[in-house]
């Protein structure tokens, strides 16, 4: 689970998908080492840290120094909205299905068992983990401890802070995750599940039976932690999270919203079928509406399994990503689109066409980097200038539109 000020679709694919826009950074502020010091030794003394031996404290804290990188990201505003189609392209691509399908077969025994205990299906776990850090492939790299520290004495939210810094200590003094192992997000969410640390005390499970809870390093824990975290928030077993559905024309998008539940009966009444035309499943009993680009897109009838999948980051496009990649993961479908195509002239890119893109920039000479898929700063300056040039809207996004035309000018 993230922090909350990140708990937007934009924000999730930062350190997921690695993709979204970044936001032009302030420069740090300056912090002075004294403020932080007597801040630190305030907050020894306070109630929160009462848990916290001597020993970790000095080994760990008395020597901390600040990072003051972390503060402008406290306020970063994301440079534009990304749509849903852009969103679930680079979420839920063809190379994210088949490192599924992938981890489905390596991980499979493991899955079973997970499931066996806490009644989580492995395609499910596996949409989680292939979400949330790539299959463990991306879960951050700044020091926790250093982060949650100047977070806690300096910027908004300092009280929820101070208790994530001090989750972080109970981690590293219970011996679960070693203090040089324990890095993540800026914000504090870590290891291949992103939990934030007091998420990983509720949470986390030794499920190997070696002794510690290990996120970082050990699968097993960190899929079987997973699971504990949807059925913590209520995931009900062998019970489809929702499915795509078909809308009758004229229909009443006024019904639509996540929490506004209807019976099947009610959904039937008003003509909504399966895309292919066959009458509605009879579970979930109790679903609503969810049109994540409005009546002329893909609509889903979602049910309380959705929901859990929401509350691992608050973001019902994020939810989204996660129920439709399991559902690839589950079956043998070669197509990651929806049954009903999303309302744009101008679909998003998948990570391999980010990569394309990247290329035929560097090719027409802009000095953007290595391709990778990610789409940061240097890549929208890029892509800017070539909007400018082809006489196209500026607004820094990769689509469709924009890689044929460079891909046609290359020719």
């Amino acid at each position: 689970m993230r922090f909350s000020i990140r708990s937007t679709a934009l924000a999730c694919l930062c350190l997921a998908a690695a993709t979204a826009s970044q936001a032009q950074e302030a420069a740090p502020p300056a912090i002075d080492p004294n403020a932080f010091a007597h801040c630190l030794a305030g907050l020894r003394n306070s109630p929160a840290f009462a848990n916290i031996s001597n020993s970790t404290w000095q080994q760990h804290v008395a020597t901390l120094t600040p990072d003051a990188t972390v503060l402008p990201l406290l306020n970063r505003q994301p440079e534009f909205s990304m749509p849903a189609w852009d969103y679930l392209a680079v979420l839920v691509d063809k190379e994210r299905v088949a490192d599924g399908r992938a981890a489905y077969r390596q991980w499979l025994p493991v899955l079973r068992q997970i499931q066996q205990r806490y009644g989580v299906e492995p395609a499910v776990v596996l949409g989680v983990w292939g979400v949330e850090s790539n299959f463990g492939r991306i879960t951050g790299g700044r020091p926790l401890l250093q982060s949650l520290g100047t977070l806690s004495c300096f910027g908004r939210r300092q009280g929820y802070f101070r208790t994530e810094f001090a989750s972080a200590l109970r981690i590293v003094q219970e011996g679960s995750i070693s203090a040089d192992k324990l890095k993540g997000s800026w914000a504090g969410a870590f290891g291949q599940t992103q939990f934030m640390p007091s998420t990983f005390l509720r949470t986390a499970v030794d499920f190997d039976g070696d002794g510690r809870r290990d996120l970082i390093d050990n699968v097993p824990d960190a899929l079987a932690s997973t699971a504990n975290f949807l059925r913590k928030a209520g995931y009900v077993s062998n019970q489809p999270w929702g499915y795509e559905v078909k809308l009758p024309a004229g229909f009443d998008a006024s019904q639509a919203g996540r929490r506004n539940r209807r019976s099947v009966a009610h959904w039937a009444a008003q003509g909504v079928t399966l895309p292919n035309g066959q009458p509605l499943p009879q579970t979930p009993a109790s679903l609503g509406l969810l049109l994540p680009a409005g009546a002329r897109g893909p609509a889903f009838l979602v049910g309380k399994n959705f929901d859990t999948f929401y509350s691992y980051n608050a973001s019902e496009n994020y939810a989204l990503a996660i129920a439709h990649l399991s559902n690839l993961i589950g079956n043998n479908n070669d197509s990651v689109g929806f049954a009903t195509p999303w309302p744009t002239d101008d679909p998003g890119l998948s990570r391999a066409e980010n990569r394309e893109l990247q290329t035929l920039l560097l090719a027409r000479g802009h000095d953007i980097g290595q391709p990778d898929g990610l789409i940061g700063a240097k890549t929208r300056d890029a892509i800017r200038a070539e909007q400018t040039r082809l006489n196209m809207p500026v607004n820094g996004r990769g689509g469709q539109k924009l890689l044929g035309a460079l891909r046609q000018a290359r020719r």
